[in-house]
């Protein structure tokens, strides 16, 4: 992901906080009042599409966290950011085999970054009609393989995931010519459930699909292969857009900041597989508290980098990153595979001003550099209490 997204968020929403304070405002209220919707104009002049600002904003305005931000101890507070990311676009192409057993091959040139296969197996079963666990996906390299363009956090489900709706849909249409076939009954009046080709209405009628595949694929074989390609060209964007809660205390002798509790609600259009959105929404907050906490990269008097190893180079270990609670919110994306986009980059671009925000609850100090190390907290509540 470009890295000058977080930086910009931190400044934006920090800002939208100190005029919420200036203005009497609740600070959700503030950009609720102020948020996107679809055909606002963009910066670009262009309108936006579908966003879900509005609604992780409202699902975080309804968490318990925010209501207790007031009661809680000294030195501990909670702040809210919000940020989003526009998603990519770029052609893709693949294709789905059905094999002489009945399963199916799904082939893209995508690398699979941690549950893009699980994604497309989804798609490809949903839209011919099997189990996802009857589907393979198979990583073809650049040469030989559909075209998928580049491999990306915010656009494989939505470009690649819709190739494969595409290829999935024109594999089913060949399996139907060959069942009308077999069973003497209109393509229109056959649906495809569990592996099985069957009369809609009258289920005694039926033929499986590997009965079909095995009738193809063999000498002589009465029918074409039961295979299909599709292809995208997305020209609409798919924006996602993710809200935080960020829970924190502040030792006010040190100057640390320790991070209680962290909540995202993040729009991720349809979640096609929610564990593995969650995981994605987790990994990207943890992202963020390195922004937010200890990633820096120093660097000397003579403009030599200092921080060269980890040794130097402070990242969030596991102690030092709590729970993290999601929320998922599902606005559809009209053109992405059954309402899906990309969600991988959303969660870590408010993350950091979301705890920036929470140690100005805290402590009544506006940080203005990152990452918030003890040191730079310390002397910021010392210059303050001068």
């Amino acid at each position: 992901m470009p890295p000058g997204r977080q930086p910009a968020a931190f400044a934006l929403e920090t800002l939208l906080d100190e005029l919420a304070e200036a203005l009497g405002l609740d600070p959700i209220e503030l950009r609720l009042r102020n948020a996107v919707v679809e055909g606002d104009l963009a910066i670009s002049g262009t309108p936006y599409p579908t966003i879900g600002a509005v609604e992780v904003l409202e699902r975080i305005r309804e968490h318990p966290l925010w209501a207790v931000r007031h009661e809680l101890p000294e030195n501990e507070g909670v702040g809210m950011a919000a940020g989003y990311w526009p998603g990519g676009n770029e052609p893709a192409a693949a294709v789905c085999r059905v094999n002489k057993d009945g399963t199916m091959t799904v082939v893209t040139s995508a690398v699979d970054m941690s549950g893009v296969s699980t994604g497309f197996a989804a798609i490809a079963a949903a839209a011919f009609g099997l189990d996802p666990a009857q589907v393979q996906v198979v990583v073809a390299d650049t040469a030989t393989g559909p075209y998928a363009g580049a491999s990306g956090g915010s656009k494989i489900t939505y470009t690649v995931g819709t190739a494969v709706l595409r290829a999935a849909e024109a594999a089913r249409e060949k399996l139907l010519a060959a069942a009308s076939e077999e069973l003497e009954i209109a393509p229109d009046d056959l649906e495809v459930v569990d592996g099985v080709v069957r009369a809609i209405g009258a289920p005694d009628r039926s033929i499986t699909v590997a009965e079909i595949a095995s009738k193809a694929l063999r000498f002589g074989g009465r029918y074409e292969p039961i295979e299909g390609h599709g292809g995208s060209a997305q020209t609409s964007g798919a924006p996602s857009v993710a809200a935080h809660l960020a829970h924190i205390r502040v030792d006010p002798e040190t100057g640390e900041v320790t991070l209680l509790r962290h909540v995202v609600a993040q729009d991720v259009g349809r979640a096609l597989n929610p564990a593995l959105v969650e995981g994605q929404m987790r990994g990207g907050v943890a992202q963020g508290v390195g922004w937010a906490l200890f990633e820096e990269l120093a660097h000397d008097e003579e403009g030599r980098l200092v921080t060269t190893s980890f040794l130097d180079y402070a990242i969030p270990s596991a102690e030092r990153v709590p729970e993290i609670e999601t929320l998922i919110v599902e606005v559809p994306a009209p053109d992405g595979p059954f309402g899906a986009k990309g969600i991988g980059e959303a969660p870590v671009v408010g993350a950091p001003a979301a705890i920036v925000n929470a140690v100005a609850a805290a402590t009544g100090v506006r940080m203005r550099e990152l990452p918030m190390t003890a040191p730079r907290v310390w002397a910021a509540l010392h210059e303050r209490s001068r």
